[in-house]
């Protein structure tokens, strides 16, 4: 967990750059996925920042923490899809409004999509490479929820735990989040905002500005809108 006030500001230049709003009510959460470059499944090695304010006066006081997860479903679910089309990745995007905290599977409380769509790549291919550019996209309620792996302890594989669910790797991380849900409920209602932000897609884009405009100032800042580059 941090309270690195520069990281916020990264995710906050990112936000503009890219449209996507970032909530500044007091205890709103904002939750961002951080999906990392690396294609090989079965891997917790993405990250999930939520932050708030904390205090509004006289300045807003961020607080701000980072879990290890998997946005990427595991490798059982690559090879065993249960949809004909391949298995569900969350394509990268803002989700307004899309989830609550509702039963996971009827089993325990979680973060899930009942209240919007989302759009999903589908991995058709069968094998245990993540493929997020050449699949089927499709919109729709397909139940992509946060959830936790195990029900104690940290979880080095993913497996089964994921079918394209963002999932926590430690169960205690993932009860802590929770609770600021529960906060986040008690103020502003069943209602949740995820983002999912891919850094090879970030790191390309990137890339091509500088190509574009070149200059030593621009290439300073290219890893700036990165949180793990």
């Amino acid at each position: 967990m941090s309270n690195n006030g520069l990281i916020i500001r990264k995710i906050k230049a990112l936000a503009r750059r890219k449209g996507y709003r970032i909530f500044k009510d007091y205890k709103k959460l904002n939750i961002w996925g951080f999906r990392s470059k690396n294609v090989i499944p079965n891997q917790f090695d993405d990250e999930l920042h939520v932050f708030f304010v904390e205090d509004r006066r006289p300045v807003r006081k961020w607080r701000h923490f980072v879990f290890p997860v998997t946005t990427d479903p595991g490798t059982y679910w690559l090879d065993n899809p249960m949809n004909p089309q391949g298995t569900a990745m969350l394509a990268p995007n803002q989700y307004l409004d899309t989830y609550k905290i509702d039963l996971h599977r009827g089993k325990y409380y979680a973060l899930c999509q009942r209240l919007g769509k989302v759009e999903v790549i589908r991995d058709y291919d069968r094998d245990a490479v993540l493929d997020f550019y050449n699949g089927k996209k499709e919109t729709g309620k397909f139940g992509i929820n946060i959830h936790r792996a195990r029900k104690t302890g940290s979880t080095f594989r993913v497996d089964n735990h994921s079918a394209g669910c963002q999932v926590f790797k430690n169960a205690a991380d993932f009860n802590f989040f929770m609770k600021l849900c529960e906060m986040h409920r008690e103020i502003h209602g069943n209602k949740f905002s995820y983002t999912l932000v891919d850094q090879r897609i970030e790191t390309r884009a990137t890339l091509k500005k500088i190509a574009i405009i070149g200059g030593l100032a621009v290439a300073i800042t290219a890893g700036y809108y990165l949180i793990n580059d």
